[in-house]
C-alpha cells in the first residue's frame, strides 16, 4: 500500500497572528530610504540634463546646416527647371554683385535666399541670421549662381564651377562637432563636414 500524500491544505503556512498582520500593513519606507532615493534621482538628473541640452543644440546645428543644403539645391533645381539663372544669396550684400539677381539679394540682406530671374522672380527665404539665436552663428556665406545646366559658380566668375566652402555654422556651447561647414565640389556636389574648433 502506497503512503498517502499530504493534502494541499496541510502544506500551507498558518495564517499570521493578528498583531503580525497589522505590522505588515503599516510597514513603509524609512526616512533614510527616501533620502537615498532622492539623492540618486538628483544625481541622474544632474547627468542627464546637460547631455539633453547638448543633444538639442547639436540637433539645431544639424537642422540649420541641412536647411542651407536644401536651399542651395532648391536654387539649383529652379535654374534647371526654368532654363535660367538662379542665385543662392549671401547674407553679405557685397558678395551678391550688382546685376539683377544680385540686387534682389542685396535688398534682402541679413538673410539667405534662393532666387531666380523669372518675371517676377521667385524668392525662397531659407534662413535669417537673426532667427538662429545667440547659440548659433552663421558666417562665410558664399553667393552662388546656378546656370541652366545646374552648375554653380561665383557671380563674379561665371566661367569656373565653384569649389570650396559655401557657408559655416558654429556654436561655442558644444565641446565637439561644434562647426558644420557646407562645401561644394565641381559646382554641384554638396557635403556637410562637422568639425571641432573655435567659432570665428
Amino acid at each position: 500500500m502506497k503512503p498517502r500524500k499530504p493534502s494541499i491544505a496541510s502544506t500551507l503556512r498558518p495564517a499570521p497572528a493578528s498583531g503580525q498582520a497589522a505590522h505588515l500593513r503599516t510597514a513603509g519606507f524609512t526616512l533614510i530610504e527616501l533620502m537615498m532615493t532622492l539623492m540618486v534621482a538628483a544625481i541622474l538628473m544632474a547627468i542627464a540634463i546637460p547631455g539633453f541640452r547638448n543633444m538639442l543644440l547639436s540637433q539645431r546645428l544639424s537642422t540649420a546646416a541641412n536647411s542651407m543644403v536644401n536651399t542651395i539645391n532648391t536654387a539649383r533645381m529652379e535654374a534647371i527647371k526654368r532654363n535660367a539663372s538662379a542665385q543662392f544669396c549671401s547674407d553679405d550684400p557685397a558678395r551678391n554683385t550688382n546685376d539683377t539677381l544680385g540686387a534682389i539679394c542685396a535688398a534682402n540682406a541679413g538673410a539667405v535666399y534662393a532666387i531666380n530671374n523669372a518675371s517676377p522672380p521667385v524668392v525662397t527665404r531659407i534662413l535669417n541670421v537673426a532667427d538662429l539665436g545667440a547659440a548659433l552663428q552663421l558666417s562665410s556665406v558664399m553667393a552662388l549662381r546656378f546656370n541652366a545646366q545646374g552648375v554653380g559658380y561665383q557671380p563674379a566668375n561665371p566661367a569656373t564651377p565653384f569649389g570650396g566652402n559655401v557657408a559655416q555654422l558654429c556654436t561655442s556651447q558644444l565641446s565637439t562637432n561644434n562647426i558644420y561647414t557646407i562645401q561644394m565640389a565641381s559646382g554641384a556636389i554638396l557635403t556637410v563636414k562637422p568639425s571641432t574648433g573655435s567659432c570665428p
